[in-house]
């Protein structure tokens, strides 16, 4: 089978692309690379001209002559609604290209989108999210942008219009196929993230204060619940500077990202989320535990009876300060859960693993 990977969020499709060929196929990897995190890509969509009318017009001719040599694949599967760094009104022309040169288009529901903004808005499909919590919305800068563009503006329109026309759509986590499912019952696939086994895995044995490690995107601070999530952690090492240490990286490639990250115990994650992702994954794949999301719905989509390798916490700060103080006065429980992630990663996202599934869902929409 050819394939092409258009797009790229946390290293999905990149990964991806390793299991794919694991199985003999020929893939092509096109993207920016998510921006500054700068994942690996065959085809380099990135936008490295100066801001301007002259220079957006330049970066606007170089996309089509890459898309030229994107026809002739059986399969083209697109990252997200928003498969490229334009704005939505400029990319259905590219979309139509994609569907009139290649035989069958899946769109990713892998992250921000018109389905996801409006499953949150409505209060019941989940507890809690990046917009609500109970039957409260949450109001912030961000996630006021995210529904002015996804729920009512030309982003939203794209996103109803692709979902409608593609041949498959397939959601990475548990959140984004609740999102889609009721809409899109014979069409919506869910199908684990993809991530790389290491070889091996050293089991690093702790000395003294518990390292934990937060990675920061600036501006989504509220949107991710770093913020909150950083202010529990702060107070512990106030208290307990002996017994807990806090590591931060901000904006920086995901090679040195991956690098700081091993020297550390705890990865502390999302706050809002139902589910582990793709960095959270990442962590665990490299055994280090996780606080993120591992609600009861996580497990029940996975079938996982066994394991339960994630520190959930609900959306408040007392909630992240009191689990996380247990672990800190708790840290013979680190070693159980960093060989339960492991064996979850094993388990349920290995790539080879996920790209069969995905191949499975492309032979049956060929």
């Amino acid at each position: 089978m050819r394939i092409l990977l258009l797009g790229e969020y946390s290293n999905v499709h990149a990964t991806l692309a390793e299991g794919l060929r694991f199985h003999g196929h020929e893939v092509v990897v096109a993207s920016d690379g998510d921006g500054w995190k700068d994942y690996p890509r065959d085809i380099d969509l990135r936008r490295h001209m100066p801001q301007g009318k002259m220079a957006a017009i330049a970066y606007y001719v170089s996309l089509w002559k890459k898309f030229l040599a994107f026809r002739g694949f059986d399969i083209v599967q697109i990252i997200n609604p928003l498969f490229l760094p334009l704005k939505a009104e400029r990319i259905m022309p590219f979309y139509r290209y994609l569907r009139r040169n290649n035989k069958r288009v899946v769109m990713g529901a892998y992250g921000m989108d018109y389905f996801y903004v409006k499953a949150c808005l409505d209060c019941t499909t989940f507890r809690y999210s990046d917009f609500n919590i109970g039957t409260s919305l949450r109001h912030y800068p961000l996630g006021d942008a995210f529904i002015a563009d996804w729920y009512k503006g030309e982003k939203g329109r794209l996103c109803k219009e692709v979902a409608n026309d593609c041949d498959a759509i397939v959601a990475g986590l548990y959140e984004y196929y609740a999102a889609y499912a009721n809409t899109f019952p014979g069409k919506t696939h869910f199908i684990p993230f993809p991530i790389s086994i290491k070889q091996q895995v050293e089991m690093k044995g702790r000395e003294g204060a518990i390292r934990f490690f937060v990675g920061i995107q600036k501006g989504k601070e509220e949107y991710k619940g770093t913020d909150i999530m950083l202010r529990a952690l702060k107070r512990i090492e106030k208290e307990m500077p002996e017994r807990c240490k806090v590591e931060i990286a901000e904006n920086i490639p995901f090679e040195e990202y991956c690098r700081r990250l091993e020297d550390c115990d705890i990865l502390v994650d999302q706050l809002y989320s139902y589910t582990p992702a793709m960095n959270a994954l990442e962590a665990m794949s490299r055994g280090i535990a996780v606080v993120s999301g591992g609600e009861p719905e996580n497990y029940e989509i996975l079938g996982e009876k066994e394991l339960r390798p994630v520190i959930n916490t609900y959306p408040s700060e007392n909630d992240v300060y009191e689990k996380l103080l247990d672990i800190v006065m708790h840290p013979e429980t680190i070693s159980r859960l960093k060989a339960e992630g492991l064996e979850y990663i094993k388990r349920h996202h290995k790539k080879e693993d996920i790209a069969e599934k995905y191949l499975q869902l492309y032979q049956k929409i060929l």
